[in-house]
């Protein structure tokens, strides 16, 4: 549907959203955007960060406190979870909207789900689980919470058609956002970077507790990098003001001031198609910088426990999503013990030493752009407005 066909309305619609971290932030803000678009009569409630509430989101709580990963980590922090998920779906109740949305964050989003919908309330996930990854068992219980499933991906639909669900691909965003081309040299002007020097982006992740892991070890493989190349640049795109906050508070550490690492509050887009490499936490980054086109080599660790019980659940044989998505090694991995600063330092210099190498990836990340890039934000903003709709005239 485009511009011309808004449906007018006398009554205002509303819809309940919920973002656990910085990426649902960005896909909720994109899907109110387009929502508005069709239905500018529309009120938003639930959870959401900066970039939701800049569109309008009534946020009930501060997202960043949803915003927690690992096992070990999460029990520290369950009881205030738990308190805001209750809190969340009483508010919810009082207020009936038309629709519920859980935007990722499914360990959260879905129970939440699940309790608005035995109360009568329509509830749709967008951005499946990686049930295709680990935990495929999930799918049946995931059809029972919610009334449909809005997948990123084209291998996802399928899995809950055959449970007796409802579930599109509509493709991702990112996708959408981000252009198939860019000019690396007319980006490195916007940052006002030496188009001839080495420019390598560190993305250790989008939550502080991700940071505290990653960000030293990325650093100090940016240090072995800088002793190498002198004249290196490193950027350090960052999500929140948490994640911002923690990462001046580490680089004031003497050991770091010699170290030319620039931070950048959001633009990661731009400090990707700005820069030769990425080093990157796995994640939903991982497939922005694909979409950038930009080689990469991914890391990641996490606490021993929860380690050692998702790697008895993996059914995958890669982690980062470029990897899954092109069925093959495209990029490297570097996990847990095999993330050391030398071998990140390393593997970051194999790519900005083998241009040949960087094209024929740069092809295959081109592929998967196509793949992926539907017309996401109007497909995803359809599927909502439906069910609201429909509940505002029952």
């Amino acid at each position: 549907m485009t511009q011309s066909t808004i449906v007018p309305s006398t009554s205002e619609l509303t819809i309940a959203l919920c973002a656990g971290e910085a990426s649902g932030d960005l896909l909720g803000a994109h899907l109110m955007r387009a929502i508005r678009s069709r239905q500018p009569n529309v009120r938003f409630v639930g959870i959401g960060g900066p970039r939701m509430q800049a569109e309008g989101m009534e946020s009930l709580y501060q997202q960043e406190k949803l915003a927690v990963r690992g096992f070990t980590e999460v029990v520290k922090r369950l009881p205030e979870i738990l308190a805001i998920r209750m809190g969340l779906v009483r508010s919810l109740r009082n207020i009936r909207p038309d629709v519920f949305v859980g935007i990722d964050a499914p360990d959260f989003n879905l129970g939440v789900a699940a309790k608005l919908k035995a109360a009568g309330i329509p509830t749709l996930h967008y951005v499946s689980p990686s049930v295709w990854a680990w935990r495929r068992g999930r799918v049946k219980k995931i059809v029972r919470q919610v009334d449909e499933v809005l997948c990123l991906f084209p291998m996802e639909a399928e899995l809950y058609q055959k449970a007796g669900g409802r579930a599109q691909f509509v493709g991702h965003p990112l996708a959408q956002l981000l252009p198939l081309t860019t000019n690396k040299s007319a980006r490195r002007a916007q940052l006002r970077l030496a188009d001839s020097a080495p420019v390598f982006t560190l993305m250790p992740g989008s939550r502080v507790s991700e940071l505290e892991y990653m960000a030293p070890l990325f650093l100090e493989a940016a240090e072995i990098i800088h002793q190498r190349y002198p004249d290196a640049q490193f950027l350090l795109p960052l999500a929140t003001v948490a994640t911002r906050e923690y990462m001046l508070s580490l680089l004031s550490q003497p050991q770091w001031h010699k170290l030319p690492v620039r931070l950048l509050f959001a633009h990661a887009d731009l400090a990707c198609q700005a820069s030769d490499v990425v080093l990157v936490a796995s994640g939903t980054a991982t497939l922005e910088v694909a979409l950038c086109q930009r080689p990469m080599v991914i890391s990641y660790k996490i606490s021993a426990l929860t380690y050692a019980y998702v790697k008895r659940k993996i059914k995958v044989p890669h982690v980062g999503l470029p990897n899954i998505l092109l069925g093959k090694a495209a990029v490297p991995e570097l996990l847990q013990q095999e993330a050391t600063p030398m071998k990140l330092a390393e593997a970051v210099l194999h790519w900005y030493e083998s241009p040949q190498e960087v094209a024929a990836l740069q092809q295959d990340f081109t592929d998967l752009h196509l793949q992926l890039r539907q017309d996401t934000d109007a497909l995803a903003a359809e599927a909502v407005l439906g069910y609201a709709r429909k509940a505002s005239h029952e």
